[in-house]
C-alpha cells in the first residue's frame, strides 16, 4: 500500500540545502536535485548567503511527482558531505 502524504502530486516543492559558500557547493546542490528531476531552470534556483558570507543556502523548486521522488532526493542530499543541512 502506498505511503500516505499530506501533499497532492504533482506540486511545486522547494528543496533547501545549506553548505559552505563556494561555486562547487552551488553546483553540487543543483546536480543532486537534477539527478532525480532532470535539468532545472535557472529561475527555479535561488541562493542566499549568510550574514558572515561563509555559508549559502540553495533552494531548488521542483515539480514534485511523488513522495517517493522527494524521499529519494532527500536521501541523496543528506548523504552528501558538502550538504550541512537540508530542509
Amino acid at each position: 500500500m502506498p505511503e500516505e502524504s499530506a501533499l497532492e502530486f504533482p506540486c511545486d516543492f522547494p528543496i533547501k540545502m545549506m553548505g559552505r559558500d563556494s561555486a562547487e557547493f552551488r553546483a553540487t546542490a543543483r546536480k543532486l536535485v537534477e539527478r532525480h528531476v532532470g535539468p532545472v531552470a535557472d529561475e527555479s534556483v535561488q541562493t542566499s548567503t549568510s550574514r558572515n558570507g561563509r555559508f549559502v543556502s540553495v533552494t531548488v523548486t521542483i515539480a514534485a511527482t511523488s513522495q517517493q521522488q522527494l524521499d529519494d532526493i532527500y536521501r541523496d542530499v543528506t548523504a552528501n558531505d558538502d550538504i550541512l543541512m537540508a530542509l
